[in-house]
């Protein structure tokens, strides 16, 4: 068997330097059917390795309650196929512009620490995945030669018990391969996030002399490594488009390679944040400002596109690795089929939003002041509160305090306007007595920097004037609730084309993969035959969602839409 191992200067595989030309590669963000080929992509624009994060919170969604971990092995299994080493960074924290970075909603005490209340899951939740890792190391005949301790960690925290607590633990479950950290090419975060005897590497996106000059001032041996090197970046609801010179990339890529070093394109293939899982930024330097909700497609700018297409920086990237590679490059794959001919997706029926979550939401729950998602266990989705306001009184100003992130209000049933956390009062006064429900949508939770883990839904209250408004009910409607609609009564559409859960069918001839078009839609989410695309939002810069082919079948598909403001007709779907 081989054996990989961390020399003076390089990396050494059976003895012999070895450079790591890695991508990321997402294997939950690419549809199974599609792994072989983006694979191939890889191997084709001449890398050797390919990196994936595990996001805990898509395996282990209530505590306990695992779901297809053995994706995981899966995917490793088909890296092997492919010709491709693999490293493996699985956290437990994995930022990766992912909800809650990967932690699930549900964690007790303090995440990211050596507090005993959150290292208890992380054990039971390492023993579990770890199973699909050591049996698949370089040592034993698999692809498996590095596996990353946490993620960043510099950028968060200084418990440097908890970083070696995970180390040992890696190591006690089996993890015999070298053990990695990456961080910023920073000394606070080379100093809070790094573990003696564990290589350290860092992430970056140009100036790459600059950032290998700081990391030597921490380890003055060791083989150097860009663990992410940034060749493009990723998008915000609401934002701009972000772009990345496919040239200024490629001399960036080429300037980590004169360094000697090893390096992981972050990201070589995007995908796609399908099933709502798209995380979210706070803006400003400290990343305490404004939600910055992320987009679904994980495109990235990446040499390998969301579609699995090479794009000019994929070829760019090419002719610099291919000057390190042992021989000729592979040729690209064949690209997956395309979607024959456009269609029109016929809308069918429609339920409001109140009876989905009478037959899929669950229980309702009655208490002095708001619950937050997390006290309803609610991961991804929408939470409907409702409140009395006691008169008689005159009118006054509804506030809610701590809002995250949006809220849809209604006054005795009528719509009365949409609240932020930025804006936080409705326009119109609200005299008692008076009804109120407020549905509370997470646009994405927080995946980078000091609010990690920050609670969702209403974490403050309600405010009439000055006066707190106690006695909330609240009902919460996970997403994944919505993956069989089956149990749903669907009657007429509506004619004002309002919030709801709108069902249909799409006739399609020659099934591949595709986009779909909402126009005239608001914000939402839609399924194809139960299969999540991941959300939709008018405000741009996204406008389509993506449809992997294998997702579709000749003849009749099924679709669902919910829609949280106001919808039109005709989405459809049409080749790219």
């Amino acid at each position: 068997m081989s054996e990989f191992r961390v020399g003076d200067a390089d990396f050494l595989l059976d003895g012999r330097p070895v450079r790591l030309l890695s991508g990321a590669l997402h294997y939950f963000r690419v549809p199974e059917a599609l792994w072989g080929h983006r694979l191939a992509m890889l191997r084709a624009m001449g890398l050797n390795c390919v990196e994936t994060y595990v996001p805990w919170n898509l395996h282990e969604p209530r505590p306990g309650g695992f779901r297809d971990v053995e994706a995981l092995g899966r995917f490793l299994d088909a890296a092997w196929e492919a010709g491709l080493w693999a490293i493996v960074r699985p956290g437990p924290y994995i930022c990766a512009e992912w909800e809650n970075g990967g932690l699930p909603h549900w964690l007790p005490g303090r995440p990211r620490t050596s507090d005993e209340r959150f290292l208890r899951p992380v054990e039971r939740w390492f023993r579990r995945l770890l199973g699909e890792v050591v049996p698949r190391q370089i040592d034993r005949g698999g692809p498996v030669l590095m596996v990353q301790v946490e993620n960043e960690y510099g950028s968060y925290g200084s418990d440097a018990r908890y970083l070696e607590h995970l180390a040992g633990l890696l190591r006690a479950e089996g993890v015999a391969v070298p053990l990695v950290t990456s961080d910023g090419a920073e000394d606070h975060m080379l100093t809070g996030g790094s573990l003696p005897g564990v290589l350290a590497t860092v992430n970056f996106g140009s100036h790459a002399r600059g950032a290998f000059e700081t990391l030597r001032r921490h380890r003055g041996t060791g083989p150097l490594m860009c663990m992410e090197f940034w060749c493009g970046w990723f998008d915000h609801w609401g934002g701009e488009h972000t772009v990345r010179d496919a040239r200024e990339a490629a001399a960036a890529l080429r300037e980590i390679l004169q360094c000697g070093a090893s390096v992981n394109l972050y990201m070589a293939h995007g995908g796609t944040a399908f099933g709502g899982w798209a995380g979210a930024n706070r803006g400003g330097e400290l990343h305490e400002g404004p939600l910055e909700p992320d987009v679904t497609s994980y495109d990235y700018g990446a040499p390998v596109d969301e579609f699995g297409h090479p794009t000019e920086k994929f070829w760019r990237f090419r002719e610099v690795l291919a000057q390190y590679a042992d021989g000729p490059l592979p040729a690209p794959p064949a690209p997956p089929p395309a979607l024959a001919a456009p269609a029109e997706v016929a809308l069918t029926g429609w339920a409001p939003l109140a009876a989905v979550l009478d037959v899929l939401g669950g229980p309702q729950v009655s208490a002095p002041v708001p619950p937050t998602f997390e006290e309803l266990d609610v991961d991804r989705g929408v939470v409907r509160y409702e409140v009395s306001v006691p008169g008689p009184r005159r009118p006054y100003p509804l506030a809610v305090r701590g809002l995250r992130d949006l809220a849809v209000v209604y006054v005795d049933g009528r719509r009365a306007g949409t609240l932020t956390e930025v804006d936080d009062r409705l326009e119109e006064p609200v005299a008692g007595h008076a009804r109120v429900e407020l549905w509370v949508e997470s646009l994405g939770r927080v995946n980078y920097g000091p609010r990690t883990g920050e609670p969702k839904g209403i974490t403050g209250g309600l405010l009439h004037e000055r006066q707190y408004l106690h006695g909330v009910r609240a009902r919460g409607l996970r997403l994944d609730a919505l993956d069989d609609v089956a149990p749903v009564a669907f009657g007429a559409l509506a004619g004002d084309g309002g919030p709801g859960l709108y069902r249909g069918t799409v006739t399609v001839t020659g099934a591949g993969d595709a986009c779909l078009e909402l126009p005239g839609w608001t914000r939402g989410f839609v399924w194809i035959n139960g299969f999540n695309l991941g959300r939709y939002w008018s405000v741009g810069p996204q406008r389509s969602l993506y449809v992997p082919g294998p997702v579709l079948r000749e003849g009749v598909n099924d679709v669902w839409v919910l829609e949280f403001e106001e919808a039109a007709l005709g989405p459809r779907l049409k080749a790219r």
